[in-house]
């Protein structure tokens, strides 16, 4: 018979025995193993979050090139179709870009210096016509003098706001630069993602196979696609708006019309959601430091003319260029905000339009049942009648 183990000296016990005396506590070995574990997994997220936040930057500016490379594309291939060399199309087309942008900052810069000085200038003589008026109408003691004073003493607090306002010209430079070598590190890319385009196609697909190669190219004329769609939908729609603008505008005599047609037309269609704001309200307050006639008649344009574009250009030029819901163009907004701020909600609108059409195109769909839940019940049509206030459908 084999001898029995010797028991182990007194006082110590085995792992065995631990686990046979604690059923509920795992042996040591694997326990000191998930700890480490646990701490590795801790601080390999704990570098991931520090390093892509660090280059959260460089991946807007990327995202950035990107969408503008796509859109140019259209316009390169039309150029070298043509003899154009693709490096000078780039070129061009990238010129034509900064003109545009530079014109119409350009524009804007010298309707708000403007408009501010000429505002600074005669703030004391709107405020003495608010309190004349409503002193006149409600039988108010309303006055203004001290703040009228404070304004046009050169020591007063609206002097010392707009001092120290210029001693922040350094802090504002500083930003500046920061932004310009952002500007030129965008056209660096966009410049060689356009350029170089079918080189750099051809170097993914050459590690591809030919099934996933046509899969790849075709995801990339569908980006190209959609992207120019939606600016040529907004150019359209930023031309209407700001020629009737402009028209009206002009006709009312506000100031500044064209500045403010320009502004209207391109930040209502390519600012989501909040862009039809901001456009129209810098305009009625413009028009409303003129006469507050003219400030009522810009209203109601502006808001005429955005139902006549919601439900009359709107639809005809995006069935033909960008088919995308409003709710999940506003979702996408709202989540391209959340994300990249407002560089993602500029480019969440093309960018749900590029994941629409791969989720339609690779997505699986079936015939729907017939339910009340899902059918169309069409409007009734309207009776006519021969009064002309009875044109609704209602009995004769």
């Amino acid at each position: 018979m084999a001898d029995a183990p010797a028991p182990p000296p007194s006082g110590e016990h085995t792992a065995t025995d631990v686990a046979l005396t604690h059923p509920g506590l795992p042996p040591w070995p694997w326990l000191l193993r998930a700890i480490a574990l646990f701490w590795l997994v801790y601080f390999v997220f704990d570098a991931a979050s520090g390093l892509l936040s660090a280059l959260r930057s460089l991946f807007v500016i990327l995202l950035v090139s990107l969408f503008l490379s796509l859109a140019l594309e259209p316009a390169v291939d039309w150029l070298a179709r043509r003899g154009w060399r693709r490096g000078s199309a780039t070129g061009l087309a990238i010129v034509v870009l900064l003109v545009a942008t530079a014109g119409f900052g350009v524009v804007m810069g010298s309707l708000v210096v403007n408009q501010v000085s000429d505002f600074v200038d005669e703030a004391p003589q709107y405020l003495q016509d608010i309190e004349d008026w409503v002193n006149d109408r409600f039988d108010a003691d309303l006055e203004f003098d001290d703040v009228i004073a404070d304004l046009e003493d050169p020591d007063g607090a609206a002097r010392q706001f707009a001092e120290d306002l210029a001693g922040n010209a350094l802090a504002f430079s500083v930003a500046a630069i920061g932004v310009l070598f952002q500007m030129l590190s965008v056209l660096l890319f966009t410049f060689y993602l356009v350029a170089d385009g079918p080189r750099l196609r051809r170097t993914i697909c050459s590690v591809l196979p030919a099934h996933q190669q046509r899969r790849v190219l075709w995801a990339w004329e569908i980006a190209i696609q959609k992207t120019g769609s939606y600016l040529y939908s907004r150019l359209v729609l930023a031309t209407f708006s700001a020629g009737a603008t402009m028209l009206v505008l002009g006709i009312i005599g506000v100031p500044y019309y064209v500045a403010l047609a320009l502004w209207v037309g391109i930040i209502s269609q390519f600012i989501p959601v909040v862009g039809t704001y901001l456009a129209g309200g810098l305009a009625v307050l413009v028009a409303l430091l003129n006469d507050p006639v003219d400030g009522v008649l810009t209203l109601v344009f502006i808001v005429v003319y955005q139902q006549i574009e919601n439900y009359v250009f709107a639809p005809r030029v995006t069935a033909h260029t960008l088919q995308l819901h409003p709710a999940i163009g506003f979702a996408a907004v709202v989540v391209g905000g959340s994300v990249l701020g407002p560089v993602g909600a500029l480019l969440a609108v093309p960018i749900a339009a590029v994941l629409q059409a791969f989720i339609s195109t690779f997505g699986e769909r079936h015939e729907v049942v017939d339910s009340d839940l899902t059918q169309e019940v069409p409007a009734p049509r309207a009776r006519r009648s021969w009064l002309p206030w009875r044109r609704d459908g209602g009995d004769d």
